[in-house]
């Protein structure tokens, strides 16, 4: 009866590409009992059951300080990540729940405050000589090391490569890629700086989420910016909006079809030039009119401040790894904090430098909680 479901639920693969990545090639860093669920359905089910995912809900995308109950936030960026993605490999007869759990995964790592706080977390480790802070890589790590879900290789190694930051007009992969330099990947991300940019996703599956990162913000974050007032839509350029359009929906679908058509039976996926050339230009508008506007940058001085010396705190707090016994008496914020340090592996706690644990914790706080946070021990601290 259960091979039988099983079964059922692999009747779509018999249709994949050759070039798809089918999920009887899973590969897991654990073994684990089986159920009736393909491996990359299962990443799934992991990942949005995860601790991690349920924090997206108050984690920044673009602007972190307007009360606007429109805008983007993290959630809805991964969301639509998700979607995008797989429309594109639907249509490329790919596999859509490795597609799914690259794109509901590929965030969970990343930090207060969005880029902003990336920047300051990677500045802090660069300061105190332990190497580098990237959001991809402490995607994996928060799955595979923090929370400890067993999601299998292809689904992080996707995770680890999707740097939607950079735009390429050719999106290939390595495809023999194993599962030890797919480990050896993730360390050399820490260690050595703009690793991260080097590094294919070792399935298309991987490459569509990669690809379908950029397409997913680069024109919501044009509506985003139009109802906080950073810039109006006809300001756009008509050189770009004549070939992509003007509004989300346009850009998403004049994206999206174009991949398609260019990509559709090869091993890689492709723009055509005039498209991939109004993207490129898009995207240095965006840099310029959005990104580094006043409603994007606002409150940033005190923010770094504020993650240096809270860095600090936590420091202080947690000088001694062994774990620490909770009492009642302990503010909230402490029993959350000793709570992070003894719930992790001796393994974890007996391998990673105290530094490098605070900056764990960090970076899985919440925009809010971040703030709190620097409320009650950082006394100057007022936004």
């Amino acid at each position: 009866m259960i091979e039988n479901l099983k079964q059922i639920m692999l009747t779509n693969e018999k249709i994949f590409s050759e070039y798809a990545c089918k999920s009887e090639k899973g590969i897991k860093l654990n073994e684990e009992k089986e159920d009736i669920r393909p491996v990359f359905f299962r990443d799934i089910d992991k990942i949005i059951h995860s601790q991690a995912y349920t924090r997206y809900i108050d984690k920044t995308q673009v602007y972190a300080f307007i009360e606007n109950d429109h805008i983007t936030h993290r959630v809805l960026h991964v969301q639509l990540v998700a979607k995008e993605a797989r429309t594109i490999g639907r249509a490329l007869g790919l596999n859509e729940d490795l597609i799914e759990a690259i794109a509901l995964g590929h965030d969970v790592g990343h930090t207060p405050f969005g880029h902003a706080g990336e920047r300051f977390l990677n500045n802090i480790a660069k300061r105190e000589k332990i190497g580098y802070f990237c959001h991809n890589a402490q995607s994996v790590k928060t799955l595979k090391d923090l929370e400890k879900l067993n999601i299998t290789v292809q689904t992080l190694d996707g995770i680890l490569a999707h740097n939607g930051e950079i735009l390429l007009n050719k999106y290939e992969t390595s495809p023999n890629k194993t599962k030890e330099q797919f480990l050896e990947e993730v360390e050399k991300v820490f260690k050595e700086e703009g690793y991260s940019k080097k590094i294919k996703p070792m399935t298309l599956e991987g490459s569509v989420v990669r690809l379908s990162d950029i397409i997913a913000y680069i024109g919501r974050d044009i509506e985003d910016a139009i109802i906080v007032g950073t810039i109006k839509r006809e300001e756009i350029p008509e050189e770009i909006t004549k070939v992509l359009g003007n509004t989300n929906a346009q850009i998403v679908n004049t994206l999206i079809m174009d991949v398609i058509e260019n990509s559709i039976n090869k091993p890689y996926l492709q723009f055509s030039k005039e498209v991939f050339e109004s993207l490129i230009r898009l995207k240095t508008w965006n840099y310029e009119h959005i990104y580094t506007s006043k409603e994007a940058t606002k409150n940033l001085d005190i923010l770094e401040k504020a993650f240096y010396d809270l860095f600090e705190y936590y420091l202080k707090k947690l000088d001694n790894r062994k774990d620490i016994e909770i009492s009642e008496e302990m503010s909230n914020s402490d029993k959350l904090l000793f709570s992070f340090m003894n719930n992790k592996t001796e393994e974890y706690k007996k391998n990673t430098d105290i530094r490098r644990i605070v900056i764990d914790y960090i970076s899985g706080q919440t925009d809010k909680f971040f703030l709190k946070e620097c409320e009650m021990h950082l006394k100057y601290f007022k936004i």
